[in-house]
């Protein structure tokens, strides 16, 4: 791809007017946190220049879930029962617009009706894109932090993240009012980003640290540090066979060679209710080669105590994740994933090991996909059977899940 069709690809990503050739069409794949615009006409609002353009897009996602919990926790004399958190459930409902405007601003908006607070406002950002090697993003958008998180929602390979992101990990005391986990998600902040020579891409941001569920400023400076108590991001990719899209394997895309190799860190000073600085460090490989799809990452976190809460002690949690999807045929994606997490901290015995398999069912020609998931988590290593039963509480042994997803 030469410079001045990247260009274009770039600036014009996530709202393509017309079916754009193939490799433009991975570029626009980057784009869009949310619905992944590539090769979906739908509406689209022009003006006759080309220099302005609007366009509408939806999400809805609809699932059916069994979640079964082990006795640990539960109590016999309220007649508890280990099935819980069962039923049907809409996890996602995403109404939104991007477009462009001036030939060098992106921007985009969206609602997720499924959500409540400050969650409802999922993203809304502008990105001044001065060239390709370098663009200013601000409003709210995705952390730059782990592959699994900034894959576009609707391309993910599995209905659901891995715990060893999303699961909270445990601490010894009881200060804090939520306890941190590995992903950061949405936040509100400011980043410079950039693709220079077609494979080096970096990001580097400053964002609130309050996550997708607060949207006001009501940080303050670090009492330890000094320096305002913001979460500060960064993340350096290489792309050898150029840009990679961001989806976990596509009905659209069963000829294609990319990969990406990244590193990413950052550090949420007085984070969860000023009482901790969480430090997280990340290593990242995927792969996608026709039909196959290959992704693996490994993540690091240090908890450590303000010196306020006059708590020493500090604490470090690793996880990572191997997965992999194979298209049987151009509709049928076979899903296998491997999840580890040392969840109650390196100072302790034990790991939650969390195998996952699925297959994904795409309906050619309707943006409609469906898949279907069965999680086991396991534990091992402990060294007793109190750190065992600890080490699991609050996460289901079995997990079933088969989700129905359109997209416009």
């Amino acid at each position: 791809m030469n410079r001045f069709i990247q260009r274009i690809a770039i600036a014009a990503a996530c709202m393509a007017s017309t079916i754009l050739p193939a490799a433009a069409q991975y570029d626009a794949d980057t784009e869009n946190g949310v619905v992944s615009m590539a090769g979906r006409e739908g509406f689209i609002w022009r003006s006759t220049n080309g220099a302005f353009e609007f366009k509408p897009y939806l999400l809805v996602q609809a699932a059916a879930e069994f979640n079964y919990y082990d006795s640990e926790g539960l109590d016999p004399a309220y007649n508890q029962d280990n099935v819980h958190n069962t039923g049907f459930s809409i996890p996602y409902a995403v109404l939104g617009f991007t477009g462009r405007a001036f030939g060098m601003i992106t921007y985009n908006l969206s609602i997720n009706a499924a959500a409540s607070g400050g969650a409802l406002l999922q993203q809304a950002w502008a990105d001044i894109r001065v060239r390709d090697s370098f663009g200013v993003k601000l409003g709210k958008f995705k952390t730059p932090f782990t592959h699994a998180t900034l894959t576009t929602l609707g391309e993910t390979l599995f209905p659901s993240l891995p715990l060893s992101l999303t699961a909270p990990v445990i601490l010894p005391h009881s200060l804090n009012a939520v306890s941190p986990s590995m992903a950061t998600g949405f936040d509100l902040g400011v980043e410079v980003h950039g693709l220079v020579k077609g494979k080096w891409g970096y990001e580097a941001g400053i964002f609130n640290g309050t996550g997708a569920s607060v949207n006001l400023a009501g940080k303050t400076f670090s009492d330890d540090w000094h320096i305002p108590s913001l979460l500060y991001a960064g993340r350096l990719t290489f792309m050898p066979k150029g840009v990679m899209p961001a989806t976990q394997g596509s009905s659209r895309q069963l000829n294609i060679d990319k990969m990406l190799f990244g590193l990413s860190a950052s550090i949420n000073v007085e984070s969860e209710n000023e009482s901790t600085n969480d430090f997280r460090a990340g290593a990242e490989f995927a792969w996608m080669k026709d039909r196959l799809y290959i992704g693996a990452e490994a993540y690091f976190m240090h908890v450590g105590f303000t010196k306020r809460q006059k708590i020493s002690e500090s604490y470090n949690y690793l996880g990572g994740y191997a997965q992999a999807g194979y298209f049987i045929t151009p509709k049928l994606q076979a899903a296998l994933r491997y999840d580890l997490m040392d969840r109650n901290g390196l100072d302790c015995k034990g790991m939650l090991n969390i195998p996952s398999v699925g297959v994904n069912y795409f309906f050619l020609g309707a943006n409609l996909k469906l898949q279907a998931m069965y999680r086991f988590v396991g534990r091992t290593g402990h060294a007793t059977q109190l750190d065992r039963d600890n080490d699991d509480l609050g996460l289901p042994m079995h997990s079933g899940t088969v989700q129905l997803q359109y997209t416009f």
